[in-house]
């Protein structure tokens, strides 16, 4: 029977319920949350390398397709802090036709990951791996403000870490001081604004009441050392034609590790934002129908111009606090930031660049999680390990090589952690199954004959662990009649593990030893009835339980 992808969009759940009140709480939950992305949108534009305008087509593209086909009522997608370090390095390397084809192989690779039903296994990333580089992306963010926060004269800023750097205190002598007072100011105004108002983003908050400031002294006082958006960018208030991203298999192949970081990340933080937004709705989302909606939005936004988009954690929350309680709240959020584009988007090159920077530095503030990690370094060393070298590696490289060696590492140290729980026990002529706690009389024994041995494998039966069975079998000094392999606690076993089983067989057979299999569940004796060792060993060899393995094993005597 064939599956069927997992594909169940809430908006048309939703709206088989919906009703004028709920509209209302909708329509106002909307249009705040579309306010404050505005300000979003426009920052992680301009600091992913490409023109704010093209941030806002993302929000309302991405925003529209997210909410409209998503798996969580609540969800709000757009533009991300953690793209933007990723999206900048591949601008720098490839140019924006580079960035469009990366963005829609990612889509691509979302939507296989939403069909083939992979949202669950996405959760599972380790902990440490997230934190190491969301930490990693958040001192990134920081690193690439500071020119704009200080104002600082240069041609050109490096693009690694430690260059950056370097770079910076060598121009320290040109730093203008009005840029920086109106990035100091915009820090402090998103930082207090909270205390005099919840619903009020700070943000939209410093960057209205700087906008003010900076032209009145550019208009009026002469004041002209303050870079605005519009110094660097020409602003277009409309949605561009759709282009199509040129696609080869020569720039597949040299954007695939890019586009699989853009997926990954993708998929994490938006299962991720998912997840929280669970916690305080006490709805649950479909992880499946999430993804597919990501990868849809990622798809069709480079051909406008856009660029990748996610689930936003501070836009959904915001979303919720406000009422939001559908993806109709995300559809006019969408809707809000279009108006605003086509209405307003001239206004935005009186916005300084200064105070766009103090969004981010507080943006990069929220992102760090400082406190948790910190909290990580008294884990496991293992953990550790993981943390401090994503970190590390997404700082001062780059995110691909963070992701895809973390990964790795939480692989291997997984494997280790599996093989040395899994252990393989032998018993000889007599079994106490009253030391089990699972016995059917009081202090029920087993009577082996000899030449019967019982081996039991206590954990999954993979390649991690196969090693370990065989130096068991070989640490066995005299020769067995019987071999019973007790299987009641291996939940499953993999390509490797059957071909351990298999050369166990074919050694039992030259030695002329007889092998008895016991308590093998479902899954396993699955996969033994799809391979030749089935056959070989015999169906009356294969045992539901120890009782009948133990009399076929003593009847063979």
């Amino acid at each position: 029977m064939q599956r069927k992808p997992d594909f169940q969009p809430q908006l048309f759940a939703v709206l088989k319920n919906y009703s004028r009140e709920k509209f209302i709480s909708d329509l106002l939950a909307g249009i705040i949350v579309g306010i404050v992305a505005l300000p979003l949108a426009i920052a992680f534009g301009i600091a992913s390398g490409v023109s704010p305008e093209q941030g806002l087509i993302t929000a309302i593209i991405a925003g529209f397709l997210i909410s409209f086909l998503g798996g969580s009522s609540v969800q709000i997608g757009g533009p991300t802090g953690a793209f933007i370090v990723v999206v900048y390095g591949i601008i720098q390397q490839y140019g924006f036709e580079g960035l469009a084809a990366a963005t829609v192989i990612a889509g691509v690779m979302l939507l296989l990951m939403g069909f083939f039903k992979l949202g669950t296994v996405i959760k599972f990333i380790p902990y440490p791996i997230i934190v190491g580089f969301t930490s990693g992306i958040a001192l990134t963010i920081f690193t690439t403000q500071i020119k704009d926060l200080f104002g600082l004269s240069m041609s050109s800023v490096p693009a690694d870490f430690l260059s950056k750097w370097g770079a910076y205190f060598g121009s320290a002598g040109t730093l203008n001081l009005w840029s920086t007072a109106v990035g100091i100011l915009s820090i402090a105004i998103i930082v207090f604004t909270p205390r005099f108002s919840k619903k009020v983003p700070g943000s939209l908050v410093a960057i209205l009441l700087m906008t003010v400031v900076v032209y009145v002294l550019k208009r009026w006082c002469g004041i002209e050392g303050i870079e605005t958006i519009g110094d660097r960018f020409e602003i277009n208030a409309s949605l561009p034609d759709p282009v199509v991203p040129g696609l080869s298999m020569e720039t597949i192949n040299s954007l695939l590790p890019a586009a699989f970081t853009i997926a990954i990340l993708g998929a994490i933080e938006s299962l991720l934002s998912a997840t929280v937004a669970d916690g305080v709705t006490g709805e649950k989302h479909n992880s499946n129908t999430e993804l597919i909606a990501q990868g849809a939005a990622n798809v069709i936004v480079p051909f406008f111009g856009g660029i990748p988009a996610t689930g936003a954690i501070a836009r959904t929350m915001t979303n919720i606090n406000n009422g939001g309680r559908s993806p109709v709240a995300g559809i006019i959020h969408a809707v809000v930031l279009l108006l605003i584009l086509l209405c307003l988007g001239p206004l935005t090159k009186h916005i300084p660049m200064a105070c766009l920077a103090g969004v981010l530095v507080i943006v990069a503030y929220n992102m760090s999680e400082w406190r948790t990690f910190r909290s990580l370094l008294r884990n496991s060393r293992s953990d550790v390990v993981v943390l401090l070298t994503t970190f590390l590696l997404t700082v001062i490289f780059d995110l691909t090589i963070a992701i895809e060696v973390g990964l790795l590492l939480a692989l291997l140290l997984f494997m280790k952690r599996v093989s040395e729980v899994t252990k393989v026990s032998v018993v000889k002529q007599q079994l106490d199954l009253s030391l089990e706690g699972e016995i059917v009389h009081e202090n029920e024994k087993l009577d082996l004959k000899e030449g019967v041995e019982v081996y039991e494998i206590d954990g999954p039966f993979f390649f991690g662990v196969a090693n370990k069975f065989d130096e068991c079998m070989k640490a066995i000094g005299d020769k067995a009649k019987v071999r019973i392999i007790r299987m009641r606690k291996v939940p499953f076993m993999d390509t490797t593990g059957l071909h351990n089983l298999e050369s166990l067989y074919r050694l039992s057979e030259k030695e002329k030893i007889r092998l008895v299999l016991s308590g093998v569940n479902p899954d396993v004796r699955a996969v033994l009835e799809k391979s030749e060792l089935y056959g070989k060993i015999g169906e009356e060899n294969i045992c539901s339980n120890i009782h009948k393995a133990v009399e076929k094993a003593n009847s063979y005597l």
